[in-house]
């Protein structure tokens, strides 16, 4: 649920699928084309058509902001030689010499206040290793073949690009092109922007791109397989394959692998039928076969799991019914089964490391995870994880966020390991601690609220290594409801995520008067934004849920009243529905909207702006508190606007889930009245579009809109009220022509690229552990990748 992704650096506010027995670039050729008569069949040449026009959107950002992630001060304060052994061993990266074993893994462990063997870390660390190349697969099929062209590239030049060029009579401005692809490709872990779900191309030309891949056997044949695998490195010609997205609508998937005619229908009667059954379905695909039967492919070590092992025992198989009747669906277990076998082979070895019975717990559940493809015993991992409070290092794991899915269910494989900030976790902690009495100020009664709140551990993270497709800048975690109702969860802040900037970096949209306090003040804001919007945002709320036939978790002979019609409430979540099984697609992006509310709205009060360091807690809106309150609702206005980038004209179709919730508070601020926020432009082509908010009703106006709109996410939510919930959802994220033609263009015209993070390795002499650091340049991430010889 939650990562922060998108309003700064990287920022992410936040926080999949399972593959064939084989990976897609071992497949058969046919297979792997799911669209092949959209795709380019040459190398370089008879590349499709597209409109200049809209091919200049799709290009790579030249140059792409590329940012270190500064962890060099944070790691030189880890003393403790066994604590950064198990560092270096939960990292993502490994590379044997004569001298020195290289490694940098994220790995899902945490140290349980106690540290494992070294051997363990090691073992471990082989498990959140293979997790690159899964993401890369879960983005497309041609991901990982063009993963495998940069990092060949990368040795053929060894060390000396220019060079290379050079012997391929490639153009200095066709190499810097090229360069700027492979880090923004790296950054993103594959070909569709990790942010945006959009597929970006590179600026040189096919032949040059060709001519640079010439210089050796390698490259040459990496060049080949990359550019004829799925939709290839350049342009489809059908515009809606840029995008990810439902099959039925001719978009990119690898979640629903060779099944071009499987229709949302279709996909929402099988997830369904697995909700009846209680199958969760994070580590899973879908397949529709040529004769219109399905099969649900689970990732797992094994094709074959012992029953025991398997969340639905000995059955692997269903008769389908409704539109779908005559249909069968069969369980096919073995995807990913290469990295899965290899995932939990190390976890069971670490076992036998495992310093005490928490850690063997959670090792053995994980085990029987990757191994058997259990989500009950991912769970069980969870259930432990949560229970391991302030651990001097944190790490988490496995198919967690289902954003790219389009359907809102299968999550996207990511791993990270982290340092504790001490002096800023000591914030957080007293925010945990006041949190209690800030509940009660949310605009819902107890009746929607959990019984009781339980604390979770909050701490500030410096990120060592965090394998994904986008960092995002806080985490709150585990995404089950069973389990953060009833054990809690974990709140994590990504200080160094947060931090994070290019030099001189342009702010448009912004006027020039509130330029300086802005710039000031964005980063402390945007950090009791993350804070409010995991702890209190994720953290809050109750599903009323009948739990099982005829037990309920509420009064069901006297319904809870509900504060937005004062009518007794009529729906609620049937045994085995889930949060995201009720609200489907949407439900992502409506949850992120929920907790940006809350903290928009928690945001103004001056108690919790104290707790950061800001002011003494009384209401001034003219002091340094309010002037951070100000920045963060400035800062959420400009996500707003510039979130139309997200929007695609053409499919009608949102592709970030984060920047569609800004979007529609935006249209909140606008609503407000009294001039609260409004556009100022002059111009007809809003060349000089700016935002106007007026500081001095922020508490007046703009809380209180926030709070009207806010009491209705909530409540629609804890209700499982979807229909209401979806259409008010579905309104208020509607792009309408001046939205969609005159903002969007300017926007787009004045669009800052996204930052790519160079992240260290860490290198391991003896029993010493070193840090490697990389400059951040776009020599400087492609040499960190190829260096995690991932």
């Amino acid at each position: 649920m939650h990562s922060l992704r998108g309003i700064a650096p990287r920022l992410s506010l936040t926080r999949s699928s399972v593959r064939l027995p084989l990976p897609l670039h071992r497949l058969p050729q046919s297979s792997i084309r799911i669209h092949s008569k959209h795709f380019s069949q040459s190398p370089s040449h008879r590349l499709p058509s597209m409109d200049p026009n809209v091919k200049q959107h799709y290009l790579a950002d030249s140059p792409p902001s590329v940012v270190k992630l500064e962890i060099k001060a944070h790691w030189d304060t880890l003393k403790d030689e066994s604590l950064r052994r198990y560092a270096h061993y939960m990292s993502r990266y490994v590379l044997f010499t004569a001298k020195a074993t290289v490694a940098r893994t994220p790995t899902l462990v945490s140290s349980c206040n106690t540290t494992l063997t070294v051997a363990g870390f090691f073992l471990f660390h082989r498990a959140a290793f293979e997790g690159t190349r899964v993401t890369l697969r879960q983005v497309s099929p041609e991901s990982e073949p063009i993963y495998d062209l940069i990092l060949s590239l990368h040795r053929a030049a060894n060390g000396d690009w220019a060079g290379l060029a050079k012997k391929a009579s490639v153009s200095e401005e066709d190499l810097r092109y090229f360069l700027e692809y492979a880090a923004q490709f790296l950054g993103n872990c594959g070909n569709y922007k990790g942010f945006g779900d959009s597929k970006f191309i590179p600026r040189l030309p096919a032949s040059a791109f060709e001519a640079l891949s010439s210089t050796t056997p390698e490259t040459k044949d990496a060049f080949q397989k990359a550019s004829t695998t799925g939709g290839g490195i350049y342009e489809t010609a059908e515009q809606s394959l840029m995008h990810l997205g439902y099959p039925q609508s001719g978009h990119m998937t690898t979640y629903y692998p060779d099944s071009p005619s499987i229709t949302k229908d279709e996909i929402t009667a099988v997830g369904d039928l697995m909700e009846k059954k209680g199958l969760a379905l994070e580590n899973t695909r879908l397949r529709k076969t040529t004769s219109g039967d399905f099969e649900l492919l689970i990732a797992s070590g094994v094709s074959n799991p012992p029953s025991r092992d398997r969340d639905l025992g000995e059955t692997d198989s269903f008769e389908l019914e409704g539109s779908l009747k005559g249909k069968t669906l069969r369980l096919v277990f073995g995807d990913y089964k290469e990295e899965m076998a290899k995932v939990a082979h190390s976890i069971k070895q670490a076992e036998l490391n495992a310093a005490n019975d928490n850690q063997k717990r959670m090792l053995e559940a994980y085990a029987r995870h990757f191994g058997a493809g259990s989500i009950e015993s991912f769970k069980e991992s969870q259930r432990v994880w949560v229970k391991d409070q302030k651990p001097a290092l944190e790490t988490n794991l496995g198919f967690v966020e289902t954003y790219r899915d389009p359907h809102g269910v299968r999550g996207e494989w990511e791993g990270f390991v982290a340092l504790v900030n001490l002096e800023r976790t000591r914030a957080f902690g007293t925010l945990v601690d006041s949190a209690e009495s800030m509940i009660p100020k949310l605009p819902w009664g107890t009746d929607f609220e959990k019984d009781k709140f339980l604390s979770p551990d909050f701490t500030s993270l410096e990120v060592l290594s965090f394998a994904c497709s986008g960092l995002p800048a806080g985490i709150n975690l585990p995404n089950y409801d069973d389990i953060r109702q009833n054990l809690g969860f974990k709140n994590v802040s990504l200080g160094n995520v947060l931090s994070a900037k290019a030099p001189n970096e342009p702010i448009p949209f912004i006027a020039e008067q509130d330029q300086e306090v802005y710039r000031r003040c964005r980063d402390p804001a945007f950090e009791v934004q993350v804070g409010i919007h995991e702890l209190l945002g994720h953290g809050t709320g109750k599903l009323l849920q009948e739990t099982a036939p005829g037990e309920y978790n509420f009064d069901i002979s006297n319904p809870p009243i509900s504060p937005v019609d004062n009518k007794p409430v009529k729906t609620w979540y049937k045994p085995g529905q889930t949060w995201s099984s009720v609200f489907g697609a949407i439900a992502s992006s409506y949850e992120e909207c929920r907790a940006e509310c809350v903290a928009m709205a928690l945001g103004c009060d001056f108690e919790i702006l104290k707790i950061f360091g800001f002011g003494d807690g009384t209401v001034d809106m003219d002091g340094e508190a309010g002037d951070v309150l100000f920045a963060a609702y400035l800062q959420m206005a400009r996500a707003g606007l510039v979130a139309v980038e997200f929007w695609d004209p053409k499919t009608q179709k949102w592709g970030q889930a984060h920047m569609q919730a800004r979007y529609s508070i935006l249209r909140t601020f606008l609503d407000a009245g009294d001039d609260f926020v409004k556009l100022h432009y002059t111009k007809d082509d809003l060349s000089d579009l700016e935002i106007r908010l007026d500081r001095s009703k922020i508490l007046s106006h703009g809380r209180p809109a926030v709070e009207k709109y806010l009491q209705k996410l909530h409540v629609y939510k804890s209700t499982a009220d979807v229909e209401a919930g979806k259409g008010m959802y579905d309104d208020i994220t509607s792009v309408d022509s001046w939205w969609a033609s005159q903002v969007r263009e300017v926007v787009l015209k004045n669009k800052v690229p996204r930052k790519v993070f160079v992240q260290a390795n860490t290198i391991l002499e003896g029993d010493k552990v070193t840090l490697k650091e990389y400059e951040p340049t776009l020599e400087g991430i492609i040499q960190s990748f190829a260096e995690r010889n991932v």
